[in-house]
């Protein structure tokens, strides 16, 4: 009976508390002994000696596949992790089909776009247009369309720059913010209150002939080299002597042939008053400015309205420093 007891390795049915069958005892050498965690713990029942040698020799029970006591919980804490990380990856997945609630939205692909311009619009002095080139700009608005005659002879410099940014289309959208009757209409500022530009700044062309009715020229400041985008159209030849007194001059970029009646009706518009710097107050928009080669078909004089003298503090400058690049 002892050596069968051995060899099965398990424990008998029943136990007694007697000294023969307690762990340690000559008989159980080698059995019972072994079963237990200690050597002064009676014997049990068969469940309680599995216990005790799992807990013996360190092997964690099963988990049976109803659960109970010791892997029951585990098992339903494992299936709550699961729901979490399922519902985890379901709502990532609808974050990339419907885009990101939470935050701001994604930039639209047009945020890269520049205001004004295609896009293509120059970053630094462009180069200069040819002496024996001649273009033609057509401005159209709602007051009307303005044709202008662009000589590259006249102002090499900033007849290419000027041809360059109608070109791609900067001008297209730009107000008139300047308003100052019988002297000047003055445009050209993004910003669209005299402080702004293309990012850049070009060096003066020398100012080889007069101002007068129609003349196109450009704007800056008091500052050598401070041009950029904004121009001016010439009201009244009586301009001529307070444009011509700046040092150095405004560079002279061609003239208006057909349009002038146009340039009257923005110039006729409310403005904020010498004061205040002659603020368009209901701005007109270059709806679109276009360049073609040659100059324009027909070449008209511009019609005079009643002279007028504007005083030299009206010149057209911007009214502040100039843009940067």
């Amino acid at each position: 009976m002892s050596s069968r007891r051995q060899g099965r390795r398990v424990p008998p049915k029943q136990y007694t508390t007697s000294a023969a069958s307690q762990p340690g005892s000559a008989a159980d050498a080698g059995t019972d002994a072994e079963l237990v965690t200690s050597s002064d713990r009676p014997l049990g029942s068969r469940s309680a000696n599995r216990a005790a040698k799992r807990a013996a020799t360190g092997v964690r029970p099963k988990v049976s596949a109803r659960g109970g006591r010791s892997g029951g919980r585990k098992q339903s804490s494992n299936t709550g992790l699961i729901v979490l990380a399922i519902g985890a990856v379901a709502i990532a997945a609808a974050v990339i089909l419907i885009g990101n609630p939470f935050g701001k939205p994604a930039a639209s692909p047009s945020a890269s776009i520049p205001l004004y311009g295609d896009g293509s619009c120059p970053t630094s002095q462009p180069a200069s247009l040819n002496t024996t080139d001649v273009k033609t700009v057509t401005i159209v608005t709602q007051q009307g369309t303005i044709v202008m005659e662009i000589d590259g002879a006249l102002a090499p410099i900033a007849t290419g720059n000027f041809i360059a940014l109608a070109q791609c289309h900067f001008y297209d959208g730009i107000v008139f913010h300047r308003l100052v009757p019988g002297f000047v209409i003055q445009g050209g500022d993004p910003n669209g209150d005299g402080s702004g530009g293309p990012g850049y700044t070009i060096a003066d062309d020398p100012v080889t002939t007069t101002y007068h009715r129609g003349t196109v020229a450009m704007a800056r400041t008091s500052s050598p080299h401070s041009q950029g985008s904004q121009f001016f159209i010439v009201l009244s030849d009586s301009a001529n002597t307070a444009l011509a007194g700046a040092s150095p001059g405004y560079a002279i970029l061609g003239e208006v042939t057909t349009g002038m009646d146009v340039v009257d009706a923005i110039a006729a518009m409310p403005n904020s008053g010498d004061a205040a710097g002659n603020g368009a107050t209901t701005p007109v928009a270059m709806d679109s400015v276009t360049v073609t080669d040659g100059p324009p078909p027909t070449t008209a004089p511009a019609s005079a309205p009643p002279a007028t003298t504007a005083p030299a503090s009206a010149s057209p400058t911007t009214t502040a420093p100039a843009p940067t690049q």
